[in-house]
C-alpha cells in the first residue's frame, strides 16, 4: 500500500500547493520563477518561505518515513557546475522549468507548456538512452 500512496499523495500536494501559490500571488508554480523572485525581486519574502517549506518538508518526510535515497557515484565539481549552468540556461530560454511547464503549464492546457514537456521527456528518455 505504500508504494501506491506515497506517488499518490505526493501529486495531490504539488497540486495543491500549485493551486495555493497560484491563487494567493497570481504566478505559476515553477522552481526556477521563484528562485529567481527570491533573489532578485523586492517582494522576496513569499518565494522564500516557498523554497524554505520545500527544503523543511522534504527533510521532515525523509525523516519521519526513514527513508533514504542512494546517492549516485561521484562526480566532477567541474561537471557539476557546467550541468547547473546548463540547466539555469535552459530554463530561461524555456521560458520555465519542468515544475512550471509541467505540473501548472499542462494544467492550465498551455500549448508551449505541452511543447516543452514533451522536449523536457524527449530529451530525458535520449539521455537515459545513452548513459545507460
Amino acid at each position: 500500500m505504500t508504494s501506491i500512496f506515497n506517488p499518490l499523495a505526493g501529486g495531490l500536494l504539488i497540486g495543491l500547493a500549485a493551486a495555493i501559490y497560484l491563487i494567493t500571488t497570481g504566478k505559476v508554480l515553477g522552481i526556477s520563477g521563484i528562485l529567481s523572485q527570491a533573489m532578485f525581486q523586492q517582494k522576496r519574502f513569499i518565494p522564500l518561505v516557498f523554497l524554505v517549506g520545500l527544503v523543511i518538508g522534504g527533510s521532515a518526510y525523509g525523516t519521519l518515513t526513514n527513508q533514504t535515497v542512494p546517492f549516485p557515484d561521484v562526480r566532477s565539481p567541474f561537471l557539476l557546475i557546467i550541468s547547473g549552468l546548463l540547466v539555469g540556461y535552459g530554463t530561461r530560454l524555456g521560458s520555465g522549468c519542468t515544475s512550471g511547464h509541467g505540473v501548472c503549464g499542462l494544467a492550465r492546457l498551455s500549448p508551449r507548456s505541452i511543447v516543452a514537456t514533451g522536449i523536457f521527456m524527449a530529451t530525458a528518455i535520449i539521455t537515459v538512452y545513452f548513459t545507460k
